[in-house]
């Protein structure tokens, strides 16, 4: 068994650890998102937790970890006796972004099932983190239909699995904890609420602590078992100090003033429904407890809000995380009521001062080694997102030339039409276009290749019923061999790649233009983001055009660059395409089930990249109509005399073009019907 990077060797990230702490103190706050850049070891201080946590006491031989205090009556494996049951470490399971579904909720044996009536059911992941840690690296990648059966696990606190009516059901109760870096994309809402609590964690630019840092971690890597025992007796006492925790926990009272603060604060940064209020009320008392208190004081509150409220008061994927807080501190002061004393024994049932058991003023400050930890950074005052690591285009400077101009603000975002893909797919799961997929409306049946997971009931049954007579069928039960099992195909959505191709050229700098330009783009990025897409973006002006942001599924980062996006010079527009046409023939390489969508924003003049632009443009247009790339040309174009260049471009493309006034959702209900009809007229004419 490896061994495992020590909790209390972690210095820095104060919200990180306090955060993970009030979870074990109290599961009942319901987990942690760590939202953070790449390399900043989140995943170490997750793993950590796990060896802090009190051992479980479990049925013998359950796969289910059934409480032999009040054993679930529905259990698999039940039912169980009222024996005594044995004591096990407190479990960590991980799941992989790429785990399948039967890996997650278990699979059901459907021929025996069929065939003897029998429910053989081997568990997932969900049944081995009953009463545990449930653990998700990089959760924001994780695939929709695992975040489906997520969410209801963690909904109702139980997991089923039903193959064509034969289900079993067991219990899945556990602490969802998840890391994630938001330059990879965001989370849906819905996954986003279940998680109690939210932190950041940036790298300190402290050279002093990063030197610390690599110090601590060499040292680790160099001998862990030597490294481990160096920190077990601080281990051994943060342990101890929250089982003392737990035993207080429901000795701590929650004053009605301190609910009154709970809800003016929810109330007053507008998060949506009721979860908050429970999260901040419980994540209030676990801080109580840790402290060593049996009241909940304001500065309990005010930590439980910066700790529960920055992900839940998002009102769209652009905006960052994060509370303002000289309006929490407002909010708490009007609503503080009586002041709230604690009690008159502040010491703390957990070790005593200077130990890893000290809680500090308030609870609110976890416990604190000498020294910076490995891989490890304070968490930042204020959350806000990190930053791009691609390069951005930046703003002209003054005095750089007539030619540019700085950045504009986007016009505000509106609601566009679908642009889909024409066709029948097979990427990877989303809201866009058509494809075959795990999950969706049924639309024929085919021998399962591996392992079966979706039956065809209707097939399997018509493939077997001519067989029985010869097969010894004597009693009502239908035999069924493994050549009879017919798996179900489904049509549903997949996610696809949109590429922006935006203009940046003179042409387009006039500043009420180019907001609204940046508004279309923001609005098609937006609807990237609700449909499941990776996006990329490329610009061109002057002399020539740059990846602006590779494919990433990261709409944040693109909203970013557009943000900071200068204009002038000249329409480098066969750069553009061309370089469109080098990103997408590598993203074909890297996944070629993903399809492609090349949105062209542009009003469609080209006057820069050779001696016949226009001509130069059109062939680098028909190189995307020769790879059957789908695409769309928002026409930017304005004012009474419009020369028509960007529906030539279009038709170069085999694509189809929208202006800015067609692009709103109340504007283009034919679009979809008009990209599937240019692809087709062009797919005639190539014949």
């Amino acid at each position: 068994m490896s061994t495992r990077y020590p909790f209390t060797a972690v210095v820095g990230m104060d919200d990180l650890r306090l955060a993970l702490l009030l979870n074990a103190v109290s599961p009942a706050v319901g987990g942690v998102l760590v939202r953070g850049e790449k390399g900043t070891a989140k995943s170490t201080a997750v793993r950590a937790l796990a060896e802090l946590l009190p051992a479980v006491p479990v049925v013998a031989g359950c796969r289910f970890s059934c409480d032999p205090a009040s054993p679930d009556l529905g259990c698999p494996d039940g039912p169980h006796g009222t024996e005594p049951g044995v004591q096990r470490p407190a479990r960590m399971v991980e799941l992989p972004v790429g785990a399948s579904e039967d890996r997650l909720v278990g699979s059901l044996d459907i021929e025996k099932a069929l065939s003897e009536g029998v429910k053989a059911f081997e568990p997932g992941l969900l049944a081995s983190a009953h009463r545990g840690i449930l653990y998700v690296d990089e959760v924001n990648l994780l695939s929709d239909h695992l975040i489906d059966h997520l969410l209801d696990a963690a909904a109702m606190g139980s997991s089923y699995v039903e193959r064509e009516g034969v289900s079993v059901r067991h219990a899945a109760r556990f602490l969802l904890v998840g890391t994630m870096n938001p330059e990879e994309g965001e989370l849906r809402p819905q996954l986003l609420d279940r998680f109690g609590l939210t932190v950041e964690v940036a790298a300190s630019r402290d050279p002093q602590q990063r030197v610390e840092v690599v110090r601590r971690r060499l040292a680790f890597e160099d001998d862990p078992a030597a490294f481990a025992d160096r920190w077990a007796a601080d281990e051994a006492a943060l342990r101890e100090r929250i089982v003392t925790a737990r035993a207080l926990l429901p000795r701590v009272t929650l004053g009605d003033a301190v609910l009154l603060q709970i809800a003016a604060t929810c109330a007053a940064f507008e998060v949506d429904g009721m979860r908050a209020d429970i999260v901040m009320a419980r994540t209030a008392t676990a801080l109580a407890a840790w402290a060593g208190r049996t009241e909940v004081t304001s500065e309990d509150v005010r930590q439980a809000a910066l700790l529960a409220l920055p992900h839940r008061r998002r009102r769209s994927p652009f905006d960052a995380p994060g509370l303002d807080e000289d309006k929490l501190d407002e909010t708490l002061e009007e609503f503080k009521g009586q002041d709230q004393e604690p009690d008159e024994d502040p010491e703390p049932d957990g070790p005593g001062d200077g130990g890893p058991g000290d809680g500090g003023p308030g609870g609110g400050v976890p416990p604190q080694s000498d020294g910076p930890a490995a891989e490890h950074s304070p968490a930042p005052e204020e959350a806000s997102p990190p930053a791009p690591s691609s390069p951005s285009p930046e703003p002209a400077p003054q005095g750089a030339g007539s030619s540019e101009r700085a950045a504009v603000a986007a016009s505000e975002p509106f609601r566009t039409k679908v642009l889909s893909v024409p066709g029948l797919g097979e990427g990877a799961a989303g809201r866009r276009s058509r494809a075959r997929t795990e999950h969706g409306r049924t639309t024929g049946s085919v021998r399962p290749r591996g392992s079966l997971t979706k039956l065809h009931l209707a097939a399997t049954v018509q493939a077997a019923a001519p067989y029985q007579k010869a097969r010894g069928r004597t009693g009502p039960g239908l035999v069924v061999r493994r050549d009879d099992l017919r798996q179900a195909t489904r049509e549903g959505r997949e996610g696809n790649l949109v590429l922006f191709a935006v203009d940046a050229s003179g042409s387009m700098a006039a500043r009420q233009r180019m907001s609204a330009v940046k508004g279309a783009v923001l609005s098609l990025l937006l609807d990237a983001y609700q449909r499941r897409d990776k996006v990329g973006l490329i610009t061109f002006r002057g002399r020539a055009a740059e990846v602006a942001l590779p494919p990433t599924s990261s709409v944040d980062a693109a909203a970013a660059r557009l943000e900071k996006l200068p204009t002038g010079g000249r329409t480098p527009l066969s750069a553009g395409l061309l370089k469109a046409h080098d990103v997408l023939r590598v993203e074909r390489l890297r996944d070629p089930s993903r399809r492609p969508l090349l949105v062209v924003v542009t009003d469609g003049r080209a006057t820069g990249g050779g001696a016949d632009p226009v001509a130069l443009a059109a062939r680098a247009a028909r190189l995307h109509a020769a790879d059957g790339t789908a695409s769309v040309v928002v026409d930017c174009e304005s004012g009474p005399v419009r020369l028509g260049l960007a529906r030539e471009l279009a038709r170069e493309l085999g694509g189809t073009a929208v202006t800015l006034d067609e692009l709103r959702a109340d504007s283009i209900a034919g679009l979809v019907r008009d990209v599937q009809g240019n692809r087709k007229t062009t797919a005639r004419r190539a014949a």
